[in-house]
């Protein structure tokens, strides 16, 4: 077995660690707190890791898809919980991807008004964002992650030996992801081996997030690239999937920085460096897309407490903009068209 590398995220009396590496899951019951007396195992089809919990355990499969991140999927896994006996002295383990703990640990801090989670990340999109940082929720029609809650999990572990069972998109999909730590710190992330640079995208979320919990206003850094993934996603109704979505918004943002005289041209073509030539991204804008239909999209963002909002580069470093006029915004969406 290749070295384990363990994270905290520092938050205090809910602080808590994530571990890295081949075979990290072996070590999963030594996230579950002693009292617990059950689990329910949250997963997919398919997923290639089965939990073997040394205490009794139901699994529940949630189907694929964006159109099952929805509040229908909560209400059918809390139920299942009911009808097991799940308390809130027991555990729900997700395990599988981003949507999967999402779903997973917006379902435990609704049962019962909390019960503890532990996420098991098989995805390197889940073990770079989606597992870390007790952000969970679902989706409505009208915009992505619309519904949650706050509610950090007991531990996370990250094992890598799934990776090498996911197909080349999934990869893709984390790597849409990682790409956006490239300029959150300006750390060469590219000179460390992938257990070193997925343990170093981990610590920097954490450290983000210890700042900034409940997104009140450095979190929202972490969604660099976002405010136009998220539209793009809504728009081709799931077509791009979410780390493709967050490539193509990280050089729009680029873009975006350059027009409204933030950034030079240069620091475009470091975007386009990491995200198309390193990680081998699309950096296209989607065709047959209504630039108009996705400002409006862009308006739904979480984010946008005055006006469009975005988190751009600038001299300063990434830093969250808002008042963003639809002019700039628009000349963007044209660049990458």
């Amino acid at each position: 077995m290749s070295e384990l590398v363990r994270v905290t995220v520092p938050l205090g009396e809910r602080s808590y660690d994530v571990l890295v590496g081949h075979g990290a899951a072996e070590f999963v019951g030594t996230f579950i707190p002693e009292s617990v007396k059950r689990a329910a195992v949250v997963t997919q089809p398919g997923v290639p890791i089965d939990i073997a919990a040394n205490i009794p355990h139901e699994r529940f499969e949630i189907g694929r898809g964006e159109q099952h991140k929805s509040l229908a999927t909560i209400g059918d896994l809390c139920r299942g919980f009911a009808k097991m006996g799940l308390t809130r002295n027991d555990v729900v383990i997700g395990v599988g991807g981003g949507m999967v703990t999402d779903v997973a640990g917006f379902a435990a801090a609704s049962y019962h008004r909390g019960v503890p989670v532990v996420h098991v990340a098989t995805t390197l999109l889940g073990m770079v964002d989606a597992a870390i940082g007790g952000k969970t929720g679902v989706n409505l029609p009208e915009g992505k992650n619309l519904v949650g809650a706050f509610w950090q999990p007991s531990g996370v572990v990250c094992d890598l030996d799934a990776l090498e069972t996911l197909p080349d998109r999934e990869i893709r999909c984390g790597y849409g992801e990682m790409a956006k730590y490239h300029f959150l710190t300006g750390d060469d992330l590219l000179a460390m081996d992938l257990t070193q640079r997925i343990a170093r995208c981990v610590e920097i979320k954490a450290e983000i997030v210890a700042s900034d919990e409940r997104e009140g206003g450095r979190r929202a850094l972490l969604n660099y690239g976002h405010t136009l993934a998220h539209a793009l996603e809504v728009a081709t109704e799931h077509r791009l999937a979410h780390g493709e979505a967050v490539a193509i918004g990280l050089i729009f943002a680029a873009h975006l920085a350059e027009i409204t005289r933030r950034i030079g041209v240069d620091r475009i073509d470091e975007h386009f460096a990491v995200v198309g030539e390193e990680y081998g991204l699309g950096t296209d804008l989607p065709a047959g897309l209504d630039p108009h239909h996705l400002v409006e999209l862009m308006r739904r963002d979480k984010k946008a407490l005055d006006g469009l909002t975005f988190v751009l580069d600038g001299p300063d470093g990434v830093e969250v903009v808002s008042g963003v006029g639809d002019e700039p915004v628009l000349a963007a969406l044209d660049r990458m068209a």
